[in-house]
């Protein structure tokens, strides 16, 4: 999006925190908490607040408050036409609305999770101080917008929900970046039979992503021995350790877990796979509420995705025939699934030349960019 608004001849200072597993391009050391640069013709200022998904809540929260408030000082002094804001997690608009209210600078908000709806909904804060204070920041920080932009059609409807008007609020999802990943060379597990049918989940292991349904459809998979469907796990997260302990108690040898790796490798582990699991834990919320970056990573890859949970990501996957949708909670229908894809690799194959055909048709980020950079700009007029 950075790289389209600049083609578009604007020019854009990125600012973010550093991130486990990322990297921003920049290599001067931190000075004062922060460091400096251009990276592929962007602006990068980067502060020294280490994020993990591992971390505690209490650690994190403390973390989105102190980005926010530095990124407050970038707001408030900085030479710039225009703030855009993009979540997880809410604090991220605070700059904006600083910048709204007190520089009278136009502001964009792009909500990627409806917060504190989702917190609420998983249970994760139950503080109902907590969650007042959450909502009287969300309601704030979309009234500020001059314009908003939503991930999914639950997102848009949260945000009209706080009372924007439909012509202030449009949605632009996650997009694929069809470069990369049909460029990859294939990557296969290692110790994996060339016949082997591979299921990858690529993404974070936390408690929103119920990555344990893979692990109980493994159990029912071993069960009826069929060890040559293989699990592969890849990402990190606050469960993760959890998760491999599962597997070694009850000698899950079908599921692999492999640490993060940068976004080209992972694109290559995908094309040397069959198969893209989709996984949320089964919050009703989830359902429309959500735009999952691994989605759109596994279509552009042209795998076919296996879904289980309701939403609109299930009903893109039966629309267009690009993979399998089981309902939540049923272990036996997510092994049954998998059995399906094993045995039937032609139709399999069917559904991942489709996946590719909806990536391109629907979701190719380049096209999506666009789209952005023109929302971008009507909000400074």
């Amino acid at each position: 999006m950075a790289q389209n608004l600049i083609q578009k001849g604007h020019e854009v200072l990125v600012v973010c925190g550093s991130y486990q597993g990322a990297e921003s391009g920049l290599s001067v050391a931190f000075k004062h908490g922060s460091r400096r640069g251009i990276v592929n013709n962007i602006e990068v200022l980067e502060f020294d607040l280490p994020y993990s998904n591992s971390d505690s809540f209490l650690r994190r929260f403390g973390l989105f408050i102190r980005f926010a408030m530095k990124s407050i000082k970038v707001a408030l002094t900085e030479k710039y036409d225009l703030l855009f804001a993009t979540t997880t997690p809410l604090t991220a608009g605070i700059p904006g609305v600083f910048a709204r209210w007190l520089r009278g600078k136009p502001f964009v908000f792009e909500v990627r999770d409806l917060w504190p709806e989702l917190p609420k909904a998983m249970g994760v804060i139950k503080n109902p101080i907590v969650l007042k204070l959450m909502s009287i920041l969300e309601w704030v920080s979309y009234r500020s917008a001059h314009r908003c932009i939503g991930l999914s059609p639950g997102i848009v409807d949260g945000i009209k929900r706080c009372g924007d008007a439909d012509d202030r609020v449009t949605m632009i999802s996650n997009g694929c970046d069809l470069d990369l990943f049909s460029d990859a060379e294939a990557k296969r597990v290692d110790d994996v039979a060339d016949n082997d049918l591979i299921a990858v989940f690529a993404g974070t292991h936390g408690v929103a992503n119920g990555v344990d349904a893979a692990l109980d459809a493994a159990q029912i998979l071993k069960n009826r021995d069929r060890l040559d469907i293989k699990l592969c796990f890849i990402g990190s997260g606050k469960l993760k350790p959890d998760l491999i302990q599962h597997a070694q108690q009850d000698k899950l040898d079908n599921c692999i877990f492999i640490d993060p790796v940068p976004k080209r490798e992972l694109a290559e582990y995908l094309k040397g796979a069959d198969v893209g699991m989709q996984l949320l834990k089964n919050v009703p919320a989830f359902y429309y509420g959500t735009s999952p970056n691994k989605f759109f990573d596994y279509i552009a890859t042209g795998l076919p995705v296996l879904n289980n949970y309701p939403g609109w990501i299930a009903e893109i996957i039966e629309e267009n025939s690009c993979g399998f949708v089981v309902s939540p909670n049923d272990p036996a229908a997510f092994a049954d699934a998998l059995e399906s894809a094993a045995d039937d690799r032609t139709e399999l194959i069917k559904m991942g030349n489709n996946a590719r055909v909806l990536a391109k048709k629907k979701f190719d980020r380049k096209h999506l960019a666009d789209e952005f950079v023109d929302w971008i700009e009507g909000a400074k007029f």
